[in-house]
């Protein structure tokens, strides 16, 4: 009898996306939980791991053996506790997909089309009320820097992304 479970594979540093590839071309079914990020350094990746070094695969450990995924190009091997493959209930696996398809749909709302220059309005936090002229996205997608317009002069200012929305062109 086959059963299949979900097991955490450990890679090796930045190999996630070439290891996710290769065992996809061996048929085994992989999550491997990603995050679009805008670096400061245009340069850096923009495609993040949720889980840097993490991946989990769905696999029955008879049919497939632990042997495949431990010398798997890019992998450093299962996750063990107690010498036994540690296992991820099914719904955990479905609990992180939705978390992350939510975290892609919170960045998409608040941050899709910003561009530097547009209005803004903080809409929560000390600063709520106020409108601003939005200047950069931070590291890590989750914080921006605006400009507040404070003592007839441009003011800096970090805000969680989240409390921005973007201004409608006002209709005369």
């Amino acid at each position: 009898m086959s059963t299949t479970a979900w097991y955490v594979l450990h890679s090796k540093p930045h190999k996630e996306p070439s290891l996710n590839e290769y065992l996809q071309s061996l048929d085994i079914e992989t999550y491997y939980p990603t995050l679009t990020v805008n670096p400061v350094n245009p340069r850096a990746r923009k495609i993040r791991p949720y889980f840097p070094r993490y991946l989990f695969v769905n696999v029955d450990l008879d049919e497939v053996g632990i042997s495949t995924l431990r010398w798997a190009s890019g992998a450093t091997g299962l996750v063990m506790f107690g010498g036994e493959p540690a296992t991820v209930p099914d719904h955990v696996i479905r609990e992180m997909k939705q978390r992350v398809a939510q975290i892609r749909a919170e960045e998409k709302q608040f941050l899709d089309g910003l561009q530097p220059g547009d209005p803004v309005r903080i809409v929560d936090g000390p600063f709520a009320g106020y409108e601003a002229i939005f200047d950069v996205r931070l590291s890590g997608n989750q914080r921006v820097q605006v400009l507040l317009d404070m003592l007839k002069r441009p003011i800096k200012v970090q805000v969680d992304a989240r409390v921005i929305r973007k201004n409608e062109p006002r209709k005369y």
